[in-house]
C-alpha cells in the first residue's frame, strides 16, 4: 500500500512541477496563463499537447525542439523528478493532514521561487502574498511549540536579511527578506536561523566553485533565493535532528 501511495504522489509531483516551471517562466514576465501551450524559447514554436507530458515528452524529444532543435533547458525534467521526490517525502514526513497540506504547499512555493529566482532574478511579491495567508491559517490549525515560534519565525527572518541589506547594500534584496518572513511562519524561530545560516554556507562554497571556473563573474549579482530554499527544505524535514546533534556538541 505504502508504494501505491507514493507512486501517486511521485505522479502527482512531476505532474505539479511541470506546472511550476510554466509559472517560474511566465509569471515573471507577465505573460497570461490563457496563452495556450508551452512554446520553445529559441523559435516560439508552439508545442503539442503530447510533447507538454511531463518528464516523459522531455525523454522522447531527446531534450531538443522538433523545429528547431534547440535544446530544451534540463531544468524541466529536473524540476519535474525533484518536485516528485519531496512529494514522496512529505507523504512520509508529515504526522497530519493538515501538516501534509503544509507542506506540500511549503514545497510548492520554494520550487516556485527557486525557478523565479534562477531565471530573473526575481522572487514575485504576488506568490508570497499568495502562500502566506495560508500557510498563517494552517499554522494556526497546526500550532508549532511554543506557539509564538511562527510568529517569532517571521519577524527573524525578515530582519536578518533586513540587517545584511543595510549593512552589505549589495548581496541580497527584498525579495530575500519577504521569503524568509514567509518561511519563517511554516518553520518557526530556531529552524528559520539555522536554514539562514545552512544558506550562507551553501552559497557561499558553491558561489565560490562557480567563481573558480569562471561561470559566474565577482562584481555580478547571484540568486540567492535557491539558497534559502535549501535550506528551507533541509530544515523543514531534517531541521530537529539537525538542531539536537549541534546541541549535543555543546551539553
Amino acid at each position: 500500500m505504502e508504494i501505491y501511495t507514493s507512486l501517486i504522489f511521485f505522479l502527482f509531483g512531476i505532474i505539479f512541477g511541470s506546472f511550476f516551471m510554466v509559472v517560474g517562466i511566465r509569471l515573471p514576465q507577465k505573460i497570461p496563463f490563457a496563452n495556450g501551450r508551452s512554446i520553445c524559447p529559441s523559435c516560439s514554436h508552439q508545442l503539442a499537447w503530447y510533447d507538454n507530458i511531463p518528464l516523459l515528452s522531455y525523454l522522447l524529444l531527446k531534450g531538443r525542439c522538433r523545429k528547431c532543435h534547440d535544446p530544451i533547458s534540463y531544468l524541466y525534467p529536473l524540476t519535474e523528478v525533484f518536485t516528485g521526490f519531496l512529494f514522496v517525502l512529505c507523504y512520509f514526513h508529515a504526522t497530519s493532514p493538515t501538516e501534509l497540506l503544509l507542506s506540500l504547499l511549503f514545497i510548492s512555493l520554494l520550487m516556485i521561487i527557486m525557478l523565479t529566482d534562477l531565471y530573473y532574478m526575481v522572487i514575485p511579491n504576488n506568490i508570497l502574498a499568495f502562500f502566506l495567508p495560508i500557510f498563517i491559517l494552517l499554522r494556526i490549525i497546526e500550532p508549532l511549540e511554543p506557539w509564538w515560534s511562527p510568529v517569532m519565525g517571521s519577524l527573524t527572518g525578515f530582519f536578518i536579511i533586513f540587517i545584511v541589506i543595510l549593512w552589505s547594500k549589495q548581496g541580497m534584496g527584498a525579495g530575500d527578506m519577504k521569503l524568509m518572513a514567509v518561511l519563517g511562519i511554516v518553520l518557526g524561530f530556531s529552524q528559520i536561523i539555522a536554514t539562514f545560516l545552512l544558506a550562507c554556507i551553501s552559497g557561499a562554497l558553491i558561489g565560490s566553485v562557480l567563481l573558480y571556473f569562471n561561470i559566474i563573474q565577482r562584481s555580478k549579482p547571484f540568486p540567492f533565493g535557491p539558497f534559502i530554499a535549501f535550506g528551507a527544505l533541509f530544515n523543514y524535514f531534517l531541521g530537529d535532528t539537525l538542531i539536537q546533534w549541534y546541541l549535543n556538541l555543546f551539553i
